[in-house]
């Protein structure tokens, strides 16, 4: 009998270490990638793996350490809503991360190519919350009402690790989802009706290049099937952490279009059509 009352407290002891050395890597890991993030250096994957609940408390450290350069919390993105983009990653749900102040940058910014780690570009579209109410509506319709703009988005992300990582959901949002920079468009005011419910799933998001070539074009149904289902999901992961969404928070509604890494001496134009009423919306920037 003692050496049963040995053995299971030896298994105590390992799961105890175990679970000690997991907190640690939730504790720590956020402040050490956030540190190669700010330095623009690739950062090696976190050592154990980390789990996605240990993930978003790394990512809650790492958000808390680059806070000071990027500034006040204006709202929150999906990463991964898009079927092919998640089949990459090994997923099969979205990802939530932050987007700070100084992360929103205006159409025709010029920025260096390498202005992260391991930088891209990809069409995105953010939805504005107009309306507390966003946080009890029950159907998309609801949830609609409770937007008030869309703006152009294209995301400049930074996968931050090094390139040797097989980064999957996880690593992704420990490092806050890769958000870096984005650069937004005027907003264009959105209505609860069908029509717009109509707009946003079927609107076409074109990438082209320096020279005019269209690279790609994707409709707004890429997002979950709808934009508003992202918003949904948003809203729902946010509300398990006890967080509810603001008048004027900002939501990125992730990957349309693929992710691209950056080239110097560069420029991308995303071109919005069938989404704002009066006509084609465009936004760009250049990478030197």
């Amino acid at each position: 009998m003692k050496n049963v009352y040995r053995k299971r407290a030896a298994l105590l002891s390992v799961l105890l270490v175990l679970a000690l050395g997991h907190q640690a890597l939730a504790a720590g890991e956020g402040a050490k990638l956030a540190d190669s993030y700010l330095k623009k250096q690739p950062a090696p994957a976190p050592d154990p793996a980390p789990t996605l609940e240990q993930a978003m408390k790394i990512q809650a450290e790492f958000i808390a350490a680059i806070t000071p350069a990027f500034g006040k919390v204006v709202g929150y993105k999906a990463g991964l809503t898009n079927p092919s983009v998640q089949k990459v990653f090994g997923v099969t749900a979205p990802v939530r991360g932050t987007l700070l102040e100084k992360m929103i940058l205006k159409s025709g910014t010029t920025i260096e190519a390498a202005f992260g780690a391991r930088p891209l570009y990809e069409g995105d579209l953010i939805l504005r919350v107009g309306s507390e109410a966003v946080n009890s509506a029950k159907t998309p319709m609801e949830a609609l009402a409770g937007i008030d703009a869309a703006i152009p988005f294209i995301e400049l992300p930074d996968l931050v690790y090094a390139g040797d990582v097989k980064i999957n959901g996880a690593l992704l949002a420990a490092v806050n989802v890769a958000a870096r920079y984005g650069i937004v468009g005027d907003p264009i005011p959105v209505q609860a009706s069908a029509e717009w419910m109509e707009r946003l799933k079927t609107f076409k998001c074109q990438i082209y290049d320096e020279k005019g070539t269209m690279l790609i074009e994707a409709p707004g149904s890429s997002l979950l099937d709808h934009p508003i289902n992202v918003v949904l999901w948003i809203r729902d992961s946010l509300k398990a952490d006890g967080i509810a969404l603001k008048k004027g928070d900002l939501l990125s509604l992730g990957t349309i279009t693929k992710l691209t890494p950056t080239a110097p001496n560069t420029a991308v134009k995303a071109r919005y059509v069938g989404l704002d009423p009066k006509g084609p919306a465009e936004i760009s920037v250049t990478f030197k």
